[in-house]
């Protein structure tokens, strides 16, 4: 065994109780003896005096030796480190005015220290811990994850931990205020696969069957809702085996509602009343309502998105119209097939270089997808229409026309995609995204004013080309607007949903829908996503046996709740407002999950694994741990 780093330091506690945090103290606290506790962040030796600053979740404050004052902790302040833990029983003090720290709440008073207690120390960290901007080294996030006990003492991530809780405490008494109940719903369930794949639980006790993580708790809270509860909300765990990005974990967090007797309206009413309180708990600002709403269809036609970032311009225009007769072959044949041309007006981008223009095309081919980027370029110079396309291919009076439409003015830059309908809008979408962050029209992380905003009217369902069959936009169980009942028979893809989505500043946060509640129509749902009655039974019977017996109308909404944390912190990643969070190739590497287990766990649950051929497991046994 070890020997425990400088070991020798260590002493027993005699300080008993702090009185303070490292965050607490103020000039109106000189004179009185305090007693502090933390880390020591960093450590600076003038010869007589060691000034060290002390850390804790709630700030730093200045202490100070002096060899004059008590030479023995003198001598233990000159040995310590970064990390190290100690205690300490000292004098608040004023400093000198050439000494005061006006950007540090504390930075007008220190603790003249008196006696001071080793708890523990700390070898060399991995990476530098400090609250220091100045003095940080920032450190690869893989070794920060790996480390995360440490990366977790950072303030950014502490104050990002905090909003997190005072979000948890703001939602759940704006709930109760409105007579919602807090219930919890199964974590081990069934599986009924539609959408992202299911993380699966072998039974030990029913060999060969499977429990499944829920997606969410959407079968079961509308089943809280026939049991009459009346008002549902739950902060609650889900889990969808898909791949990783900067938005998205395995498992998240969701706020989840659910309300019987629910329109639209009541929905909408009460979750902006809901994000005003939380932007007045946590931002301090007053959100203007009630939010702006956007049918589907016009933000996809408009924006290319059904979650648009309405915080700039850059609009698209359909200029269909003006080059379906104008011989040039490629988009003569799209309009014909039914296809779009697509504009995009960018002010003040007419005089780009051919080089910027050349890596914006390989950007449009490589990463969007499209076939190919067609531009008119307005000089600021006054010398006429530059287009990369020949005249003699497209000739010149088409392009004045579509120019004309969009608006474009000498200065400007035109960009034109075409393809089919909806994919061209969403390319177009995504060039829209790209042209404004480079031109940096789009707000950092917590920066500019929030922008909020209802997308309502979404299809029911899309058809999905790969399994030839329809799949449902939000999901089985929302209801069909009512004048669009008629439609499921023929043209299912023509029908309107109930849904909508809460999207803030380019990022959906929440969705949700009035849920079909009578059983004819579920089933007819059912069978037009190809869910036959005997699967339809097998899967869901449950669900559409409680609809025999007087199931009320009901709505709900879920909101992300860790991307709500994000984007109310400011912050980049969900990793960055999640506690123990998993890397893009879905580890955790601080613990090494996911990891193999022990054979003979594998075996009482009658499972025997049948790896790829390229992946062998570790040749080792775990001794089992007593319970």
């Amino acid at each position: 065994m070890s020997e425990h780093p400088r070991s020798d330091l260590i002493a027993a506690d005699t300080h008993g109780t702090r009185t303070h945090t490292c965050g607490d103290l103020r000039p109106e606290n000189s004179g009185e003896e305090v007693v502090l506790k933390g880390w020591v962040d960093t450590r600076r030796d003038l010869g007589g005096l060691v000034f060290i600053d002390l850390r804790d979740r709630h700030g730093l404050t200045q202490i100070v030796f002096s060899s004059q004052m008590n030479e023995e902790a003198y001598d233990i302040a000159g040995k310590l480190r970064s990390e190290d833990v100690i205690s300490i029983r000292g004098t608040v003090q004023d400093r000198s005015d050439s000494a005061k720290n006006d950007s540090l709440p504390t930075g007008h008073i220190e603790v003249s220290v008196d006696d001071i207690c080793v708890l523990n120390t700390s070898e060399t960290t991995p990476f530098v811990v400090t609250a220091h901007d100045d003095r940080r080294v920032e450190a690869n996030e893989d070794l920060r994850l790996k480390h995360r006990y440490l990366d977790l003492r950072r303030p950014e991530l502490q104050k990002n931990l905090a909003l997190r809780h005072r979000l948890y405490q703001t939602t759940r008494r704006f709930f109760d205020e409105h007579d919602f109940l807090e219930i919890e719903t199964p974590v081990l369930t069934k599986s009924t696969p539609e959408g992202a794949r299911d993380f699966l639980v072998p039974s030990r006790m029913h060999p060969g069957r499977f429990y499944a993580l829920p997606q969410s708790p959407q079968t079961y809270k509308q089943l809280l809702m026939v049991g009459g509860l009346d008002r549902y909300v739950q902060i609650t765990k889900c889990f969808r085996d898909e791949a990783l990005r900067a938005d998205r974990q395995l498992e998240f967090t969701q706020i989840d509602v659910e309300m019987t007797f629910a329109t639209e309206e009541t929905i909408y009413d009460l979750m902006e009343g809901l994000m005003a309180a939380l932007w007045r708990d946590i931002k301090d600002v007053e959100l203007q309502t009630p939010f702006p709403r956007m049918p589907y269809r016009e933000a996809l036609e408009t924006y290319g998105s059904d979650k648009p970032d309405v915080r700039f311009d850059l609009k698209l225009n359909d200029v269909s119209d003006v080059f379906a007769e104008c011989g040039f072959r490629v988009f003569e044949s799209i309009v014909d097939s039914g296809g779009k041309i697509i504009a995009i007006r960018v002010p003040g981008e007419g005089d780009r270089g051919r080089s910027a223009m050349d890596r914006l095309e390989d950007h449009v081919t490589k990463d969007i997808g499209a076939a190919g980027l067609i531009y008119f370029k307005l000089p600021s110079d006054g010398s006429g229409i530059q287009q990369n396309v020949s005249e003699n291919a497209l000739p010149t009076e088409y392009v004045e026309q579509a120019v004309e439409q969009v608006g474009a003015e000498t200065g400007d830059l035109v960009l034109v995609l075409a393809g089919d309908a909806p994919t061209v809008y969403k390319q177009s979408g995504h060039l829209r995204l790209h042209v404004a962050k480079e031109l940096d029209l789009v707000p950092e992380p917590g920066e500019g004013d929030d922008q909020f905003l209802w997308i309502t009217d979404f299809p029911l369902v899309e058809h999905d080309e790969e399994e030839d069959r329809y799949v449902a936009l939000h999901h089985p169980f929302t209801s069909p607007h009512p004048d669009d009942l008629d439609k499921l028979d023929d043209a299912p893809d023509e029908a309107r949903a109930r849904g909508y989505d809460l999207v803030l500043n380019g990022n959906e946060i929440g969705g949700g829908s009035i849920r079909i509640h009578q059983r004819h129509i579920q089933e007819k749902m059912f069978d037009v996503l190809g869910i036959g009655k005997e699967e339809a039974q097998d899967r869901f019977g449950f669900l559409l046996d409680a609809f025999r017996y007087g199931a009320p109308p009901h709505g709900g909404i879920a909101f992300g709740l860790d991307r709500l944390v994000m984007l109310l912190a400011g912050a980049n990643s969900l990793r960055d407002v999640i506690a123990f969070p998993m890397t893009q190739s879905a580890q955790e590497p601080m613990v090494k999950s996911p990891d193999w287990v022990d054979p003979q766990q594998l075996k009482e649950l009658h499972i025997r694994l049948e790896l790829p051929d390229d992946v062998e497991p570790p040749q080792r046994t775990h001794s089992r741990l007593a319970s």
